[in-house]
């Protein structure tokens, strides 16, 4: 069986967990963060867990282009910087940023966080890189398709690292509660960096114009509506003074 047959595959086969992922998790919330509870296995503090589940994917991306056959052009490096504008940050920065060190993360989440990232860096990396075989030429960034997924990858960033911002300014150092948070985005919905991450990735498949970007997309909404939905109740069940008018992670909608 060729590389080809493989990658294949694994793009349907992603397609298809996805769709599990999605009916799961609206059951069972991934034991981290808020949502920690006993019964999971070994833990591992969460700054530890996040730094060695994200850091394999902007790590094999870089891998993946340096030795990919695919014509290197201004393109295929501005999908690089792309991909490590979200994961060098999510890897190696954001883990420290979090003020509440107490929290751990089981290592079965971590593990299984990295073989998605392992996975989903190599069928994203691989097609660009090497089976993509010229379809990004240095005028593909003036395509439509590119300039509006830009945007809204550029869009999703920014909400993302916004409304990250604005959660940890709710504690001041040493504490390790929640609040609920106001200003902004937080006006109408509870997760709005989960509607960020959602955004970028929405626009990496709209800009990589592949389905490795399609799979991508699908798998975030599949993984992060559900938590946005249990973030939304938890809310609901802590603060009773909770904005009822606030949705989940969609103005107005959900």
């Amino acid at each position: 069986m060729s590389e080809q047959q493989v990658f294949n595959i694994l793009i349907i086969l992603s397609f298809v967990l996805a769709v599990g992922i999605f009916i799961s998790l609206f059951f069972v919330s991934a034991p981290y963060g808020r949502h920690a509870r006993r019964g999971w296995g070994l833990y591992v503090p969460s700054w530890l867990g996040w730094l060695l589940m994200e850091s394999p994917s902007p790590l094999l991306m870089i891998a993946l282009y340096l030795i990919g056959s695919a014509p290197k052009t201004t393109t295929t490096l501005v999908f690089l910087l792309m991909w490590l504008a979200h994961y060098t940050h999510r890897a190696f920065i954001y883990p420290f940023e979090r003020r509440n060190h107490t929290l751990r993360m089981p290592v079965v989440v971590m593990l299984m966080g990295s073989i998605f990232n392992l996975g989903n860096a190599y069928m994203n990396g691989r097609y660009l890189f090497h089976f993509s075989a010229g379809k990004y030429p240095h005028n593909w960034l003036l395509d439509w398709r590119f300039i509006t997924g830009a945007l809204v990858f550029v869009g999703g960033y920014i909400i993302n690292r916004w409304a990250d911002r604005k959660l940890r300014g709710l504690r001041q150092p040493g504490e390790t509660g929640y609040k609920i948070p106001y200003g902004g985005l937080y006006r109408w919905i509870s997760c709005p960096n989960y509607l960020g991450e959602m955004m970028e990735w929405t626009g990496w498949a709209l800009a990589t114009w592949s389905l490795p970007g399609l799979t991508f997309a699908v798998w975030t909404y599949a993984n992060l509506a559900p938590r946005a939905r249990s973030h939304h109740n938890w809310y609901h069940s802590h603060f009773p003074d909770y904005p009822p008018e606030r949705k989940a992670f969609i103005p107005k909608v959900w």
